[in-house]
């Protein structure tokens, strides 16, 4: 065994044991598509006199986290998104109508007289009282103590200010410097003159300053105040012994008081805790059987080598997991469904890698199976890291320009793809390196799976058919192709999704079987005309309506359960119109984007010819995979952009292989004509092609089958795209960049280093030179 197996050998032990003690001490986070609950994004808005800019966003979340952890929700998820927007993530939560009215209130802040306390313990109910007719309220302060506080005297929108600072110079510790509007500092002083007409230490002489029903501080007021007089009407300062912490805390709270930020919710997604668990269920179900028949198809074609793949590929489960839990990334429905389809990916680079071993022990019958196997990595290695390159740009796109679980279809992509070339270059590499030296496997060499060509290579070679004598009748195909599925999508039309659209749709579990007619007939009884109700899953029932809030929702469900009995909401979703335009807008600039990043891509790494011609095949099976769902009448939302963004990076991947071949051939054989070196490349790359799509599509087929309505739009894009994407690589971009040749005066590519080393005999790594 070589120093260089060592260390892979080394690396990857070291690699996956790390990676089974993350998987068995530490737990995934889930999603709420996943544990079942309800995420809102809230657009805040420019009120009459305060900018919705990042600071005054910041202050309103922190306003709402108050008033949700009031609500009792077990770890509610709050943060900014972009300048303006709020996400807000309530785990559990099936009814967002308490939640939604409490975060649509505007803050509010008020200053109380304390009237009275009572220590804690002795009263026993420590939930608000109020007495309505006289604006009285009984609440705990910040030690417990219930305060009986007078009607409100000053309101937050007469605070102009709250900073907190340092009070080095009178020893006082951080304090919370209070500034306030021209009147609402006269009602200060005449607030504190009252309060300071009690003695000191007299609960009475307490002023509280309560924040949505609730005492953030009730400070003393300072015995130098005299009765009647006071303290200064143009600010005012609170000491405690605040924290840095605790102080900018109470001045963030006052000021988001002050400063009211209206916030809208734009969107609001509702997912039952059965729903998740069946899909993790479906997923998990999918993801086994799936690798299992990756593993077996990859062992009968290649055999022992085959068998050690496989056991890479479980290796590249457990890493991939690993990072996705150790990197505490929010595993996501869609990015659930990344994580089972990279398994199918993962086993391309030693498909690659295997087929060339195969041509140079084709080429040299007698040369030793690890030099072989050397060669064939070092070949396959360009190709390897554009493929995945091209994957990881598609992975990038989602992330950034994706919303929602489509981000963490993303990031789980991105994951998957640099764990599978981790398990392919690293853990394959070092269990094939380890097995090319036993004798046995050398001298039996049908065992090992790399020695003899396979069978479609085999049949290819006999047949030899000549592919691209007329180039142009594939572009016609391929353009007839087009031309049916531009005709699904102007005669047919494109289904968007209510996330494009804008609206809501809900789906509903009944107790008793209600088929469409009648829950429509049922619909339209109770005022709802205009619902569109379809089927969804095992008998349930989706309904997709224009605006309708969650007060509309539960006059909906009650309707439909007169019907059905009890009505479980399985899923809910509520977009806006203006979130709608500017996902359906992002989804366009994404596929823009992706477009020309690939193309600036390919053109870097390859002629401009076969660019362009590969990016004429991304486009051919893009409108290809849009007008199948057009013609199907299936939805396109955000879950088919995240389908539609991996058909481009899959397509592209089969291009680049295909041309990084063509390159090779032609860089070696400069007199040849172009149409027989992009002959002899498809040729000799069909294998992988194939090879590597079947890997893919038993965990499509699987995802389709297993994973129910959530999935099988997803899995049903990506079959569509693969298969298309196979043929749009060799019938699509290798004749248009035969066309596009023939307009170009450009010579041939010159041999670069790579080239002419490959062309160099290279020695056995056995091999130490000497010779008699």
């Amino acid at each position: 065994m070589t120093r260089a197996t060592t260390v892979r050998a080394v690396l990857a032990a070291a690699v996956l044991l790390v990676s089974v003690v993350i998987t068995l001490t530490m737990s995934p986070r889930l999603g709420l598509d996943l544990q079942g609950g309800t995420r809102m994004v809230l657009q805040a808005e420019d009120s009459a006199t305060v900018e919705a800019n990042r600071e005054t966003t910041d202050r309103t979340l922190e306003v709402l986290r108050q008033r949700i952890d009031s609500l009792g929700v077990a770890e509610p998820v709050l943060t900014r998104s972009g300048e303006d927007r709020i996400i807000v993530e309530l785990p559990d939560v099936q009814d967002p109508r308490q939640a939604a009215a409490v975060i649509g209130r505007t803050a509010q802040l008020s200053f109380h007289a304390v009237q009275g306390a009572t220590p804690p313990g002795t009263e026993p109910e420590s939930r608000p009282e109020s007495d309505p007719g006289s604006g009285r309220l009984t609440l705990p302060d910040e030690q417990g103590t219930q305060l009986g506080l007078g009607p409100a005297r000053l309101s937050g929108a007469g605070v102009k200010d709250a900073t907190a600072s340092f009070d080095a110079q009178q020893a006082a510790g951080w304090t919370v410097s209070l500034d306030f509007h021209k009147d609402a500092g006269k009602d200060w002083t005449r607030l504190t003159g009252e309060a300071a007409c009690h003695p000191v230490q007299d609960e009475r002489r307490r002023v509280a300053i309560v924040l949505d029903e609730k005492v953030i501080s009730s400070p003393q007021v300072d015995p130098s105040a005299g009765c009647q007089a006071g303290l200064p009407s143009g600010g005012t300062q609170i000491t405690g012994s605040f924290s840095a912490k605790e102080a900018r805390d109470l001045a963030l709270l006052i000021k988001g008081g002050a400063l009211p930020v209206p916030v809208e919710i734009v969107e609001q997604r509702t997912v039952g805790p059965t729903l998740g668990a069946a899909a993790i269920d479906a997923s998990a179900q999918a993801a086994l059987i799936g690798a299992a028949a990756t593993a077996l198809f990859i062992t009968v074609v290649y055999r022992l080598f085959g068998a050690l793949v496989a056991v890479a590929l479980a290796a590249y489960g457990v890493i991939s997991y690993a990072a996705l839990v150790g990197l505490g990334v929010t595993l996501t429905l869609p990015g659930l469904a990344g994580f089972v389809l990279a398994i199918g990916m993962a086993v391309d680079a030693n498909v690659l890698v295997f087929e060339r071993a195969r041509e140079e022990c084709a080429a040299q019958p007698n040369r030793s199976l690890r030099s072989a196997l050397t060669t064939g990595f070092r070949k396959a290695f360009s190709a390897v890291a554009d493929s995945n390159i091209t994957t990881l740009l598609a992975a990038g796109l989602l992330f950034f320009l994706g919303s929602g679980p489509v981000k963490g279809f993303g990031v789980t992509l991105a994951i998957g793809v640099i764990a599978s070339m981790f398990s392919a270059l690293v853990i394959a590499r070092a269990l094939t390196e380890i097995a090319a030296g036993s004798r046995f496997v050398s001298d039996y060499r049908g065992v090992n799976g790399i020695a003899r060509p396979g069978s479609v290579r085999t049949w290819l070679t006999r047949k030899d058919p000549q592919l691209f004598r007329k180039p142009v009748r594939w572009l016609v195909v391929s353009t007839a192709l087009v031309a049916v599925a531009v005709a699904g999508i102007v005669v047919r039309g494109v289904d968007l999704g209510v996330e494009f659209t804008g609206g809501r749709l809900v789906e509903y579990s009944t107790s008793r079987p209600v088929d469409v007619e009648t829950a429509r007939s049922t619909l339209a009884d109770a005022g709802f005309g205009d619902a569109e109700v379809t089927t969804a899953g095992d008998g349930d029932i989706s309904v997709r309506t224009g605006k309708l809030d969650n007060d509309g929702e539960h006059t909906l469900r009650q309707a439909l359960a007169t019907e059905g009995g009890e009505t479980t909401k399985v899923r809910d979703e509520l977009i806006g119109p203006s979130l709608g335009d500017e996902l359906r807008r992002n989804a366009l600039i994404a596929l823009g984007v992706a477009v020309f990043v690939q193309l600036a891509y390919l053109a870097m790494r390859f002629r401009w010819t076969f660019a362009v011609a590969s990016v004429v095949g991304m486009v051919h099976d893009v409108v290809i995979v849009v007008g199948a769902f057009a013609w199907l009448g299936r939805p396109v939302d955000g879950i088919f952009l995240a389908a539609l963004l991996t058909v481009i990076g899959y397509s592209v991947n089969d291009s680049v292989v295909v041309f990084d071949r063509v390159r090779e051939l032609w860089a070696g054989n400069r007199k040849t004509p172009l149409s027989a070196i992009a002959r002899r490349a498809v040729l000799q790359t069909v294998p992988r092609t194939v090879n590597t799509g079947m890997g893919a599509l038993f965990i499509l087929v699987a995802l389709a089958v297993l994973g129910g309505d959530s999935l099988a739009d997803f899995a049903l894009a990506l079959l569509i795209g693969i298969c298309v994407g196979t043929w749009s690589s060799v019938f699509t971009a290798v004749p248009g960049a035969l066309v596009l040749e023939r307009t170009t005066g450009a010579p041939p590519p010159v041999p670069g280093k790579a080239s002419r080393r490959a062309r160099e005999p290279r020695r056995d790594p056995l091999d130490n030179g000497a010779r008699v």
